[in-house]
């Protein structure tokens, strides 16, 4: 016969709080064995306390409950422990970040803004495979990477071949309200399309598009992106004091990215801020 327990014994065998254990309920994480009723009292079983302590441990470690919720039901270990691996990598880029992160402040506080030279251009507008798509500055990253093995996909499908960097196009209001619509882009030549319409091609989300030709005051980023806003900086102060900025987009190519390199020192972005001339 099954030991019940009251959800108040359940919760000092599992350490998980009386409120903690209705949230689960209430979410499907873990429902409880017995609920009267009259009264509605939640009762557990004793063979649930295992399944409570994984919970506590994987919310510790800060998986979301939809996580816990497909560990819970996988049909086997190895389903299991493939989502558990997941999560521990997705902690391990965080923990990554949060080096990176650190390191930057620490060279913010501690020595002056490097100088960073700013170079004007006309930038020639180019053919190229896009995505555009509604993205927030948090989701940036792991966006970007998602859309880029889709594009490389799309460049093999369409019989052309890669003229340049991959980049992108930031609306100004991007950073000012964290969302917004950006194009991730990578310019294409050669006759696999020859003919085809704007837009009218496409590949999943990929689509043909022309990125327009633009005159940009240039600074190229070294680095990881955490301190990228230093370049920014530098390089807006300097159209700010020429008063020659424009509204339009801001463009950044990858130069050398994470999709070339794990060594965030050999990082380079090449960041382009629109400007009504070109200025030699």
């Amino acid at each position: 016969m099954a030991t019940l327990l009251t959800i108040g014994d359940f919760s000092r065998m599992t350490h998980l709080s009386v409120k903690a254990l209705r949230h689960y309920h209430d979410v499907g994480v873990l429902e409880p064995a017995a609920i009267d009723r009259f009264t509605g009292y939640r009762s557990y079983d004793a063979s649930q306390v295992p399944a409570a302590q994984v919970i506590r441990r994987l919310r510790d470690l800060g998986m979301p409950l939809d996580g816990i919720r497909a560990v819970l039901a996988a049909p086997d270990v190895a389903t299991r422990n493939a989502e558990i691996a997941e999560h521990l990598a997705r902690m391990e880029r965080q923990l990554a970040q949060t080096q990176a992160s650190v390191a930057s402040l620490r060279a913010l506080l501690s020595a002056p803004a490097p100088h960073t030279a700013v170079d004007y251009r006309a930038i020639p507008p180019v053919t190229a495979l896009a995505i555009a798509e509604v993205v927030t500055v948090e989701g940036f990253a792991d966006w970007v990477m998602g859309v880029f093995d889709e594009l490389t996909a799309a460049l093999a499908a369409s019989g052309m071949q890669a003229s340049g960097p991959a980049g992108a196009l930031y609306p100004g209001d991007f950073f000012e309200l964290e969302r917004a619509e950006v194009t991730f882009f990578l310019p294409v030549t050669g006759t696999g399309l020859a003919g085809t319409a704007d837009g009218q091609w496409r590949h999943g989300r990929a689509h043909l598009a022309e990125i327009p030709a633009v005159d940009a005051a240039v600074a190229v980023h070294e680095g990881g992106l955490e301190d990228v806003d230093r370049t920014y900086a530098a390089l807006g102060a300097e159209v700010a004091e020429r008063a020659i900025g424009v509204d339009g987009p801001i463009r950044e190519y990858y130069l050398i990215s994470a999709l070339d390199t794990d060594d965030d020192a050999k990082h380079r972005t090449e960041i382009c801020w629109p400007v009504f001339r070109t200025m030699s």
